[in-house]
């Protein structure tokens, strides 16, 4: 770790004032959520990862900066391509790696894997295949927030896709009547799924439905600079916890891969230049240059992707070496053990 920089800005300047510390863990939690989600390609192209997997490579700025604007004790729903989101919130990556490959010391022993997955123990309520489903769920949480009056904050993640399912704004309406303590961040990658935005919605900007339910609306132009992310949603947090009520941000991102790893149409369905400049504005780059301005060098941050790098090795031998579940324990941890039955007799 370096030693920590004077990042504060000069009298008169613009220039916001940035902790060392936590940019410098920015960018480390950005560059687990790169390498791990890597691995994963790479375990999927050799069928070696059960089910569908969906990477978050070029999204990790918006990722980061929202969830370091968090409590540890807050809460966060996610979608099907969050199982980065934790990684954005502080979690280990050993449990992580092994629910992604559905073994017993996963963070749902196996069960959740990459789409259903959830870790209580950083605030993740989890995240689901089912587009929108994870929007009622922090809602919720929000709910039971106010109730108890504990002070925490929910962040609800859904993207561009689920902006048009109805429960969105029923949840809107809901915690706008009620000031819910919530935090609703579209991740706009453009596509939902191989279905452009411009094809399915008439006004782009998402954060403009915001006003007719008297909630606050701002959309993140570059949702690739993991710093300005961070900014707009520490605000929406901050009102949040004051008792303020929701805000509907709408981060600008892009996704490098395609929906989900080993998808057929591979890539036909984005042009090749609109997919390269967004790749000229990778998160990561924008990161290490921003550091690099503050006197970071280049040493330290090619010795903390090396570092990563092998906790993220470190974790997928840990994965590989743990047991898979006991087919017995398919049905514990539900809310009820199978009832048996008796049979009838026909007479």
């Amino acid at each position: 770790m370096s030693k920590d920089l004077d990042l504060s800005s000069a009298p008169g300047s613009t220039e916001p004032v940035i902790p060392s510390a936590m940019l410098l863990e920015m960018y480390r939690r950005m560059l687990r959520i790169r390498r791990l989600d890597e691995s994963v390609k790479r375990l999927v192209s050799r069928g070696e990862l059960p089910g569908a997997a969906h990477t978050s490579i070029g999204q990790e700025g918006e990722v980061v900066g929202a969830c370091m604007a968090l409590e540890d004790s807050d809460y966060m729903t996610g979608t099907h391509r969050s199982h980065g989101h934790p990684i954005g919130k502080g979690a280990p990556l050993n449990a992580l790696m092994a629910e992604l490959l559905g073994k017993s010391t996963g963070v749902c022993k196996g069960k959740g894997g990459s789409m259903h997955l959830a870790d209580f123990s950083r605030g993740s309520l989890g995240e689901s295949g089912v587009v929108g489903s994870a929007i009622p769920v922090a809602t919720g949480a929000a709910l039971s927030a106010k109730t108890l009056g504990n002070g925490r904050v929910a962040l609800c993640f859904f993207g561009d896709g689920a902006s048009n399912q109805g429960v969105l704004y029923e949840c809107l309406n809901m915690a706008a009547v009620w000031s819910l303590p919530i935090v609703y961040l579209c991740e706009n990658n453009q596509y939902a799924s191989v279905t452009a935005q411009r094809e399915v919605t008439k006004e782009l900007r998402i954060s403009k439905r915001a006003p007719g339910f008297g909630v606050k609306g701002v959309t993140v132009e570059d949702g690739q600079d993991v710093w300005q992310v961070y900014e707009v949603v520490a605000e929406a947090v901050a009102r949040a916890r004051a008792g303020d009520g929701p805000t509907l941000v709408e981060v600008m991102t892009y996704r490098y891969s395609d929906h989900s790893e080993g998808l057929r149409h591979s890539g036909a369905y984005r042009p090749a230049e609109e997919l390269q400049a967004w790749m000229d504005r990778d998160p990561l780059p924008i990161a290490a240059a921003r550091l690099r301005s503050l006197g970071v060098g280049e040493a330290e941050l090619e010795g903390m992707d090396e570092e990563v790098r092998t906790e993220v090795q470190a974790a997928l031998r840990f994965a590989q070496d743990s047991p898979d579940p006991d087919p017995e324990d398919a049905f514990a941890d539900l809310f009820a053990e199978p009832i048996a039955i008796p049979h009838r007799s026909s007479n």
